[in-house]
C-alpha cells in the first residue's frame, strides 16, 4: 500500500532541499586551529630574529604627571598644579587635570623655570632633563614623571572593545586582547591590525596571533597609543546578513510540514 501520493512525495522532496539550506545557512563553526594561539608553523609569516622591545618616545601633545615630592611645602606649592595632593587617579579627566601637555614644539612649561625639550626622549630620559633644570630648586626632594595617556584601544571582534588604561612598563599583544575579553568566536586570529603612530604618521601592521614567532617580533609589544582591531571572518557577515532568510526558510520548512502531515492523513482516510 502507497503511503505518500505524488503530491506528498514533491512536498517532502521541498522539505528537504529547504532544510538542507537552513542547515547551510545557520552553520558557521570555527575550527580549533583557528582558535589556536602560539601555533608551531613551517612556513611562519615571521622572520624568526629576536627584535627586543623598544621604549616609548614621548611625542607632542602626550601628558605627562610631573610630581615635586619635598618636605618643603613652598615646593609643592609651585611645581604641583594640583597642589601636594594632586595624585594620579583612575579616571582619565582628573590625570588630565594634574598633568602637563607637551607642546607641539616638544617641550613641558615647567612653573618659575620654563619650557624644557622632552620629546623624542623616554620617560627616564625626560624625568632627567626635568630634574637637571630644577638642580636650583630642588633639595633632598624627588621628582615623579609618567605618561597620563597610557593606553590602548582594542576594538571589532572581540568581547568587549573598548580603550583600556595600561599600568605596566610592558604589556604584550595577548595581555591587551586579553583586556578586551579575548577574541570573539568569529574574530580573524590569522589578520590582526595594530593602527600606530609612528614618527608623525600612522602605521597599519597586520599579523597572525595563531603564530608563536610573533613572540619574537616587533609587534608583540604593545606601545601607548596603539589601536588593535580584529577583523571579522568572512563567514561572521554571512551569518548575520543570512539571519533573516534562515528565520524565513524555517518558517517555510515548518508550513509545508504541517502540510505534509494533513495531506497524508487525508490520503490514508482516503484509502
Amino acid at each position: 500500500m502507497k503511503i505518500f501520493n505524488k503530491s506528498t512525495k514533491a512536498l517532502l522532496l521541498s522539505l528537504s532541499v529547504f532544510s538542507l539550506l537552513v542547515i547551510i545557512m545557520s552553520g558557521g563553526c570555527v575550527s580549533s586551529k583557528q582558535a589556536t594561539y602560539l601555533q608551531e608553523y613551517e612556513a611562519s609569516s615571521y622572520s624568526g630574529e629576536y627584535v627586543p622591545p623598544e621604549n616609548y618616545l614621548i611625542k607632542p601633545n602626550d601628558n605627562l604627571y610631573i610630581r615635586v615630592s619635598s618636605l618643603d611645602p613652598n615646593l609643592s606649592i609651585m611645581f604641583n598644579p594640583m597642589g601636594e595632593g594632586g595624585a594620579m587617579r583612575g579616571d582619565e579627566a582628573s590625570n588630565q587635570l594634574n598633568s602637563y601637555p607637551v607642546e607641539l614644539d616638544g617641550t613641558v612649561d615647567i612653573p618659575y623655570v620654563g619650557p624644557v625639550v622632552v620629546a623624542g626622549k623616554t620617560l627616564s630620559e625626560a624625568k632627567q632633563a626635568i630634574a637637571t633644570v630644577l638642580e636650583d630648586y630642588l633639595r633632598d626632594a624627588s621628582l615623579t614623571v609618567k605618561l597620563v595617556n597610557n593606553y590602548v584601544s582594542v576594538l571589532g571582534e572581540v568581547r568587549e572593545p573598548g580603550r583600556y588604561v595600561i599600568y605596566k612598563d610592558r604589556l604584550t599583544i595577548y595581555e591587551a586582547i586579553a583586556m578586551g575579553g579575548d577574541v570573539a568566536d568569529f574574530g580573524d586570529r590569522y589578520t590582526l591590525a595594530i593602527i600606530r603612530p609612528v614618527d608623525g604618521r600612522t602605521l597599519v601592521k597586520e599579523f597572525d596571533i595563531t603564530d608563536r614567532n610573533i613572540i619574537d617580533s616587533e609587534y608583540y609589544y604593545i606601545m601607548p597609543g596603539d589601536v588593535i582591531y580584529v577583523k571579522p571572518m568572512k563567514g561572521r557577515y554571512f551569518a548575520i546578513n543570512s539571519a533573516p532568510w534562515t528565520f524565513a526558510l524555517s518558517s517555510l520548512t515548518a508550513a509545508i510540514s504541517l502540510i505534509i502531515l494533513i495531506q497524508n492523513n487525508m490520503f490514508l482516510r482516503s484509502q
